[in-house]
């Protein structure tokens, strides 16, 4: 828990709180993402991302970490593209991609993502490796430095110079068009095709040594049965590869299986499709004899999905459940050095503890008590675990802890970014919701707060809707809300991640009832607290948080101002617009045979009962949920005389990415909230 400031809340915002007290200063916090650990251990590497020279994005650069936690972090790589994706080779030498140019070209081509390469020895990093649309995901066998990586290839082409030939041909032409024989076209933020991820072997790293580039790589996946994804995973030896294949499925639907490739030969075998399960995040042991995986269990209307691991013997093809006792959703698994053990996070009451599975017997150590972990990395000797930890009180740091001892307090390393004290208290609590079971939340308290100087509540709606507030997020960070003021609480409803299956269960296709009034449940504890003014509230939230907003608009007056983003609105509508439909539908049904889930559940329904101004955003590019959610919910608000604004993002996607984008959206939400729950006069942010 944070221990609170000496200082007051009206204090806090005259004077000043790091960050959190200016915008600007904000968006431009160092962020760190991802780990990397080299096969002999002795080094760490992480990926920093800050603001470019002209400040109107973010791009990434690599620094080492002292995996000892003794010597201060420091920088790799610098380049105005930035640098992405690093994995080891067995010698130290590091690879990456970036899309700075190449100064060994007199003519470079468009921008796209090429594979570099940072000598073990020192000097300047050098272009090992191109595609013409570009290279993804990279993976390196530890021992054998076998390099292998995902790109995009057009349908039809064989080799790069058919590829980059075709690609020039469609643009001297003119085209975008893409024709589409198959369900999804698009994803998230992105259209999909017509070039389609490949997998390539990339040759041998003898080349590397030569200060050659690496020998012309393999296709590795020529004829793709299905969508290939960005995790790959290779055993030590670089003899055998496994990768997740998003194939279609009967009702235009999509199902994730798990395909094995023989690296040497190209040979694939589909080792796990199940047409009621998918899979996912595969992970090789590193003798290539087993592989784990997710196995989630596909959703009805009726039933949740449920996650599981999925242990599977290569040679045998068996699989089994290796913990089938454990309660909660387990993710991001890792082998231990000797197969016998696997580490895994999973959602645990507002938190993701690491987990060590004993695959002889099934039992099962949580590691860490306090926390939410990513990107685990394990020592070549088995004895020390890597990971980024973050809280509601931390942005996410490096740690390291050992891989035996239970409930332990993880030891951060060195760190190239110090985000400074917080603007407040982080506290939990607890309530009961009208069928008896327990609710919790995380309270964020400006510092100060008191009985005799209660603060303004904000009620923060969490996304997914399977999610949990339990990690620290940049784009949804209470602390900002804090420091001008508000007591924020971050509520877990039903369909939350972290309390068990029937805890889900509870809210499953019926997003009205039980998150509803397990929301109020909680909200109504926060507002019974001395501390806190129940006459000056709000709520807001984003994608399902913000249908869930739509709804608490629809079926209350209690709060004083309503802010909705990415959200929901028309149910039938967008069932068939977002780029999951099928997802969708699973839970709500079909609509063209029954529409009693959707005429329950749709907020457009009740439009007539919203009485509470709302501020509602949204980004024309959010494939997840479309434009057209936003524009009917506006439309829908001033044909019915509610006080309303719009804020309209016209290149944006379901997240609002660009340090620029990102301080308006604050600004106006902070303009938005202070005119109606803190009675300020509207100001109007400076850049709309």
């Amino acid at each position: 828990m944070v221990e609170p400031a000496s200082s007051t809340a009206d204090d806090l915002q005259q004077s000043g709180h790091g960050p959190f007290d200016d915008l600007d200063d904000y968006v431009s916090v160092p962020r760190l993402s991802g780990l990397t650990l080299s096969p002999d251990g002795s080094r760490l590497v992480t990926a920093v991302s800050t603001r470019s020279a002209d400040r109107k994005k973010y791009v990434s650069a690599l620094w080492e970490l002292d995996p000892d936690g003794v010597a201060p972090a420091h920088r790799l790589t610098r380049s105005a593209k930035g640098e992405s994706r690093p994995a080891f080779l067995p010698d130290g030498g590091l690879l990456f991609t970036s899309k700075r140019p190449d100064p060994t070209v007199t003519e470079p081509d468009d921008e796209h993502s090429a594979l570099w390469l940072l000598p073990a020895t020192g000097g300047e990093a050098r272009e090992v490796a191109d595609r013409p649309h570009g290279i993804d995901s990279v993976v390196v066998a530890a021992e054998s430095g076998a390099v292998v990586f995902t790109a995009a290839a057009l349908p039809g082409t064989n080799d790069s110079a058919e590829d980059a030939k075709l690609r020039k041909a469609r643009d001297d032409a003119g085209v975008t068009a893409i024709l589409h024989e198959s369900y999804p076209v698009r994803y998230w933020d992105h259209d999909l095709g017509p070039a389609q991820p490949r997998i390539f072997a990339a040759g041998s790293t003898d080349d590397l040594a030569a200060e050659e580039r690496l020998a012309e790589h393999r296709d590795l996946t020529p004829e793709p049965a299905g969508r290939i994804g960005a995790d790959l995973s290779i055993d030590d030896a670089g003899t055998v590869l496994a990768y997740v294949r998003h194939a279609p499925a009967p009702g235009a639907a999509e199902r994730s299986e798990v395909v094995v490739l023989d690296v040497d030969s190209g040979d694939e075998r589909l080792v796990i499709a199940e047409s009621d399960h998918d899979f996912s995040d595969p992970s090789i042991s590193p003798d290539g004899a087993t592989l784990i995986c997710s196995r989630t269990a596909v959703a009805t209307s009726e039933e949740p999905p449920l996650v599981t691991l999925w242990l599977v013997d290569l040679g045998s093809g068996s699989g089994r459940n290796p913990a089938p006792s454990f309660p909660l959703w387990p993710q991001a698994q890792v082998f231990a050095p000797d197969g016998r053990a696997v580490f895994f996070v999973a959602d645990e009451q507002g938190r993701a503890p690491i987990f060590r599975l004993e695959l002889a017997d099934g039992s099962v150590t949580r590691l860490t008590a306090t926390g939410a972990h990513t990107d685990l990395v394990v020592s070549p000797d088995g004895g020390t675990l890597y990971a980024m930890q973050s809280s509601y009180a931390q942005p996410p740091s490096p740690v390291r802890l050992d891989t035996v001892t239970a409930d332990q307090d993880a030891y951060v390393l060195p760190s190239p970014a110090d985000l400074g004290p917080l603007p407040g208290t982080l506290v939990e609590l607890n309530a009961t919701a009208d069928d008896d079971v327990p609710l919790r939340a995380w309270l964020a308290l400006p510092a100060g707060t008191s009985a005799s100087s209660p603060a303004p509540l904000l009620l923060w709606i969490h996304g997914g809707p399977l999610g949990s507030w339990n990690a620290w997020s940049w784009r949804w960070n209470p602390w900002l809300m804090v420091a001008r003021g508000y007591a924020v609480l971050l509520p877990d409803p039903a369909l939350s991640t972290g309390y068990g299956q029937d805890f889900i269960r509870r809210g499953w296709a019926s997003w009205g009832e039980r998150p509803y009034t397990d929301l109020m449940a909680i909200t109504d504890a926060a507002c019974a607290r001395p501390d806190i003014d129940d006459s000056r509230t709000a709520a807001m939230g984003g994608s399902f948080g913000g249908y869930m907003a739509n709804w608490v608009a629809t079926h209350t007056d209690r709060f004083t101002a309503i802010v909705t983003h990415a959200s929901l609105w028309h149910l039938e509508g967008f069932s068939g617009t977002t780029d999951t439909a099928w997802y969708w539908q699973e839970e709500f049904g079909d609509p063209l045979k029954d529409m009693t889930r959707y005429n329950a559940h749709s907020p457009h329904l009740f439009v007539e009962n919203i009485k509470t101004p709302m501020l509602v955003i949204h980004g024309d590019k959010d494939y997840r949920v479309p434009i057209g959610e936003g524009l009917r919910l506006w439309y829908d608000l001033i044909r019915h005389s509610v006080d309303a604004k719009f804020l309209y993002f016209s290149d944006e996607n379901h997240w609002i990415l660009t340090p620029g984008h990102a301080r308006v959206w604050y600004e106006t939400v902070f303009a938005f909230l202070d005119h109606h729950v803190l009675g300020k006069p509207w100001t109007r942010p400076d850049l709309l």
